[in-house]
């Protein structure tokens, strides 16, 4: 087919070339009438060489065609031979299959009933399970084996993942066949499948401040990769939390000059529930002043410094931390996460 489009290619190139040159020459003297009979000739002759191989590249490209139908219809026919001697004995997981990601061709090759349960040569006349890879029977670790030979490139980590440590497998989650949920062929649809196991999560997305999940707008695995990662056991927890926070909270998300401890050390959950919580800003404690004391206590200058109104004075205390210290986050101007008010300034003898 290359060599089609080459040849098409290089004889309109021709073809353009001598109407240039026959046009100039027209232009430059009256062209004698032997030289033109000659010019024209030449011109059909051309022409008729480029319909050629004009004609040559559409043979070639519905040859081509034929040849990618003709290997569909033999799949599609190897398929549904193997399909119907299954259907005999499992008509509905055979006539769900149909509707299924998994009918499809995976790395060039046709998906069949065999693909994940192997030969039924000796299953077929008996009928006897334990004559054919059954998920149903399989230990978690050989139904991970055996959904990893196509799915490794994407899940290459799942085994080192807290599913996969727990001795979950693939159909812990996901159907075969067919499944209440489409996508990714889920069992049923988040967050009603996580619940299953996670049930202790649930009523923490009905406490007046949480995260848009029973809304609709979040669902677990935006947040939480069920087949793990990579680095999910090197990396710190405060690394993997600022990493999952910041992905819609990119404010906070730095780098900062002034690091606080609080977020490097022990990440976003130090301070907030990551799920739902009863105080605003899914903050742990209802009053912020006690939740930074959880950390810096005591008070810097709490008897004779700026932070003195506190102590002395319980009728008319002093406003909050965050009132002044608005960067707690992290701050490019203050080492004590001053607001950005107070310009480039830290406490004196903090």
């Amino acid at each position: 087919m290359d060599m089609t489009v080459s040849i098409l290619t290089f004889w309109g190139a021709q073809a353009v070339l001598v109407e240039r040159e026959s046009m100039g020459r027209r232009g430059r003297a009256t062209v004698s009438p032997e030289k033109a009979e000659t010019q024209q000739k030449l011109a059909i002759q051309l022409w008729r060489r480029t319909m050629l191989s004009f004609c040559m590249l559409m043979a070639t490209a519905i040859a081509a065609a034929q040849g990618t139908g003709s290997q569909s219809q033999t799949r599609t026919a190897g398929y549904m031979t193997e399909a119907r001697s299954c259907a005999t004995c499992h008509a509905a997981p055979v006539k769900d299959f149909a509707d299924n990601p998994h009918a499809h061709e995976m790395g060039g090759k046709p998906m069949t009933c065999a693909s994940c349960h192997g030969d039924a040569k000796a299953h077929i006349p008996s009928g006897d399970p334990a004559k054919i890879f059954d998920t149903a029977k399989a230990s978690a670790q050989q139904v991970d084996a055996m959904c990893l030979t196509c799915h490794a490139g994407k899940h290459a980590s799942f085994e080192r993942s807290t599913h996969g440590r727990g001795n979950l497998s693939c159909v812990s989650c996901h159907s075969i066949h067919s499944a209440g949920a489409k996508k990714h062929l889920l069992l049923t649809a988040e967050p009603g499948l996580c619940y299953q196991c996670h049930g202790d999560v649930k009523p923490q997305f009905a406490l007046p401040h949480h995260h848009p999940v029973k809304e609709g707008l979040l669902r677990c695995s935006d947040c939480h990769d069920p087949h793990g990662k990579p680095d999910e056991r090197l990396a710190s927890t405060a690394v993997q939390q600022n990493r999952v926070c910041t992905n819609c909270h990119t404010q906070m998300a730095g780098p900062f000059v002034y690091q606080h401890a609080a977020v490097t050390l022990e990440g976003c959950t130090a301070c907030h529930f990551p799920h739902g919580g009863s105080n605003p800003h899914l903050l742990i404690k209802a009053n912020v002043d006690t939740m930074c004391e959880l950390c810096h206590k005591p008070v810097p200058n709490y008897a004779t410094g700026v932070h003195i109104r506190t102590a002395l004075d319980r009728t008319n205390p002093a406003p909050p931390c965050t009132s002044c210290h608005r960067q707690m986050h992290g701050s490019n101007t203050s080492d004590v996460f001053l607001s950005k008010d107070y310009g480039k300034q830290s406490i004196p003898g903090r």
